[in-house]
């Protein structure tokens, strides 16, 4: 059969399954990432370990630009569909061996060196995959229609992500906290082989773009697309709004899908199995907006329902994020002005290959962390090292003890009051409301990000559309998307406000509207 007769339903089907795994295979980490802080480094300071273990996520960004080069040259030079017929095997390999990794305590450093080696791999397969399966979609449907079948594109990273979550909440529930913690966590990973093999059959059954056999049957195709799409003249204004439309696509989605997943474990003290289960129903209910916001850019224009998004999201981030503490683990927002804590003490450091012991600050601060606590630093007095206090009461030096004691004199929680989630009946009003909250953020990354494959796809010609779509998108992806959960709480860490982190996104989700309004052109074609 040939491409253009192909079924509009096949064409969705091969394209955003595979990419469902791919994004499983690459977030199954991220939805770990609190866990992993323990396993792959160096014992003794939580949040130093937390902090190289966000790295090693963002360190997958760091190299998907470099495979979209790779793969982008290859699928506009060879074909979109052997290109990611090649990333698919890619990632779903170097996802499985993170399954029989031995931990930090077994090999020492050997482990999150060779846990970062196949992020990288996982980063690079995943550079070469959205670009080409977006571009498959889009080079498949009409004109009229293209906004609504490329959304189901956009949609993968959040049914990627769902589903490493439910698998994690799956294992979990089945092997018991302490077999997954010794073993059971590699399970998901190894699943992925399996997942890889269906992709492989879907992906083989289906047949090239009919827009790119067009251009090859006519000669048409670039000698250098990298060069010609980076470099060249005639690109550089669509490669510039790309980078700015992509960057807050990026942003949006992290900060509502995944940043809020850290921060229900990490400052709402939620435990994982509840934390999960409340982002899944958000999520679930999200997808829908990705869908919707394609169709209505079919009708009005993909510039005013992706700039509306911006908008959203970027005036939404700081009242959401109080909301969620708010309901979340309210004591821990009334008591940041009722009894707050201050730390006397050097400027804080946070170093994750630091070999010597963490020094009594360092502990302070580690222990409020990880208690979801905010406090203030200021500089070191004259009489101590460290002093914190709490409230009208003042300690000196570290002692684990003492600081639990006050901080529970105090009414400082050392959990969230959420009942946990372990059936269906846990699920109660205020779960509720965080997922509502969590769903009002996804609104906003839905309707910047739904109709982004299309508008992507429609600025770039055929011959360099790989490329040029992969490259700003993973770009972007990266050092906005990737690194927001390192940065968010680095600054938290830094400062030590637990919502220190979210002027990040905030600022850059601004900028990036303003830049928008100036530089993104509609693409959507009437005829």
């Amino acid at each position: 059969m040939s491409s253009t007769r192909t079924p509009m339903s096949r064409v969705v089907l091969a394209a955003s399954s595979g990419t469902v795994f791919e994004y499983y295979d690459f977030l199954l980490y991220g939805s770990l990432v609190t866990f992993f802080g323990g396993l792959f480094f160096p014992p003794g300071n939580s949040t130093a370990a937390l902090l190289a273990s966000l790295a090693t996520f963002g360190a997958g960004f760091a190299i998907r630009p470099l495979g979209a080069m790779i793969f982008g040259r290859l699928g506009d030079r060879v074909g979109r569909k052997r290109t990611f017929l090649i990333t698919i095997v890619l990632m779903g390999l170097s996802t499985a061996l993170v399954g029989v990794l031995p931990s930090y305590e077994a090999i020492g450093w050997w482990a999150p060196a060779l846990l970062v080696t196949l992020r990288l791999l996982q980063g690079l397969a995943l550079g070469g995959e959205f670009g080409g399966a977006a571009i498959y979609i889009a080079e498949h449907c009409d004109d009229e229609r293209r906004g609504y079948y490329t959304s189901w594109i956009q949609t993968t990273a959040t049914m990627g992500l769902i589903a490493s979550l439910l698998v994690i909440v799956a294992c979990r529930s089945l092997l018991g906290d302490e077999a997954f913690r010794d073993w059971g966590w590699r399970i998901p990973f190894l699943l992925s082989s399996l997942l890889l093999v269906l992709s492989i059959y879907v992906r083989t059954r289906i047949s090239e773009s009919p827009a790119f056999e067009a251009l090859r049957a006519q000669g048409g195709l670039s000698d250098s697309p990298v060069s010609e799409s980076l470099l060249g003249k005639a690109n550089r204004g669509a490669l510039l709004a790309a980078i700015v439309v992509a960057a807050t696509m990026a942003l949006s989605w992290y900060t509502a899908q995944f940043y809020s997943l850290v921060f229900m474990q990490t400052v709402l003290l939620i435990d994982v199995t509840s934390a999960s289960l409340v982002i899944v129903v958000a999520l679930a209910l999200g997808i829908l907006t990705y869908l919707f916001a394609g169709i209505l850019s079919d009708r009005i224009g993909r510039r005013p329902v992706m700039l509306a998004g911006m908008l959203l999201v970027t005036l939404s981030i700081i009242p959401a994020y109080r909301g969620m503490l708010t309901v979340g683990n309210p004591a821990l927002d009334t008591l940041r002005t009722s009894a707050p804590v201050t730390v006397f003490a050097a400027a804080p450091t946070f170093d994750p290959f630091a070999m010597q012991a963490p020094d009594d600050a360092s502990k302070v601060r580690d222990l409020l962390a990880k208690r979801g606590i905010s406090y203030g630093n200021v500089p070191a007095r004259d009489d101590a090292n460290v002093i914190v206090r709490i409230g009208s009461r003042e300690l000196r030096g570290f002692d684990r003890d003492a600081l639990n004691s006050a901080l529970a004199s105090e009414g400082y929680p050392e959990r969230s009051p959420l009942a946990p989630i372990r059936g269906l009946g846990d699920f109660d009003l205020p779960h509720a409301k965080l997922a509502a909250i969590i769903l009002f953020l996804i609104v906003g990354a839905g309707l910047t990000c739904g109709p982004g494959a299309a508008w992507l796809a429609e600025i770039f010609p055929t011959r360099i559309r790989y490329t040029s779509l992969s490259v700003p998108y993973h770009l972007t992806s990266a050092w906005f998307g990737g690194f927001m959960p390192l940065t968010a709480t680095w600054l938290v860490a830094r400062s030590g406000d637990v919502l220190a982190g979210l002027w990040y996104p905030v600022i850059v989700m601004g900028t990036g509207f303003v830049l928008s309004v100036v530089l993104m052109r509609e693409t959507r074609i009437v005829r």
